[in-house]
């Protein structure tokens, strides 16, 4: 009898180093997860629509003042300070604008288009910012490709820094060195924006299929998703003249798909 006793608590204590094993990555994040909130619990952010439609109009506005200087625009330094004005209207207020969907809640389905008004998964989080910043894009078959057809909708391969099992601080270091901006990432199974302001430092904001499952903006401590991912494509938006160029005359953004169409 005390054979088996032995035999059975040495079964369970396997089994629970087994187990523990398997779940490290989950345990750990929660264990962590607690003691911030802990020491720092935070309230969960609440969605903005009606400050969301404000940045809308506010951004319609100022493109299209943009949109006639640079048709106006004839000299090499002229179409360059539009160029530059337009790249810093977009860094200020597409931030503004993803903040005000934070706590909307994920889900893999989600398509809701207004802040707080259902649930939004991450290629539709990305895809509607960019729609209503301005961008004429196909709102739903973009937000529908893998990610690297996202960027690439917008952006040429050589524009693009793809990466697979490196290390996350130098990934982001790298990022960061490229200088400030909007990016768009593309990881495992997953899609969201980097923002990289002047003063450093990154920001990445997405609808989170993980811990608290809604919309999130974390910081580089934070962003679990983008350290754990073994894929990484990256591709910034603002500081591409073409993509500038693009928004100013009201390009149309066919939505590049698997097959090169």
């Amino acid at each position: 009898m005390k054979k088996l006793r032995r035999l059975f608590i040495l079964l369970i204590l396997v089994g629970s180093t087994y187990a523990g094993w398997n779940y490290r990555d989950l345990l750990v994040e929660f264990y962590y997860q607690k003691i911030a909130n802990d020491i720092s619990p935070k309230e969960a952010p609440k969605p903005d629509p009606k400050r969301y439609q404000k940045l809308i109009s506010e951004l319609a506005e100022k493109r299209l003042n943009l949109t006639e200087k640079y048709s106006r625009a004839r000299t090499a330094r002229e179409i360059s300070d539009v160029v530059s004005e337009s790249q810093k209207t977009l860094e200020q207020i597409l931030p503004a604008m993803m903040s005000c969907w934070l706590g909307t809640p994920w889900d893999f389905n989600g398509i809701c288009q207004t802040p707080g008004s259902g649930k939004i998964a991450c290629g539709y989080f990305v895809s509607t910012i960019l729609r209503d910043a301005g961008f004429s894009v196909e709102r739903v078959r973009l937000a529908q490709q893998p990610s690297q057809w996202i960027i690439g909708t917008f952006l040429s391969k050589k524009m693009m820094t793809i990466r697979a099992g490196q290390n996350y601080d130098t990934f982001v270091d790298q990022a960061i060195e490229r200088g400030p901006g909007i990016h768009i990432v593309g990881l495992d199974n997953h899609v969201a924006f980097v923002v990289i302001p002047e003063s450093g430092g990154i920001r990445f904001i997405h609808s989170s299929g993980a811990h608290p499952f809604c919309v999130v903006d974390e910081d580089r401590s934070e962003a679990v998703s983008l350290q754990r991912s073994n894929y990484r494509v990256i591709g910034n938006l603002t500081q591409s003249p073409e993509v500038i160029h693009g928004w100013l005359v009201g390009q149309k953004w066919p939505t590049k798909i698997s097959s090169g169409k």
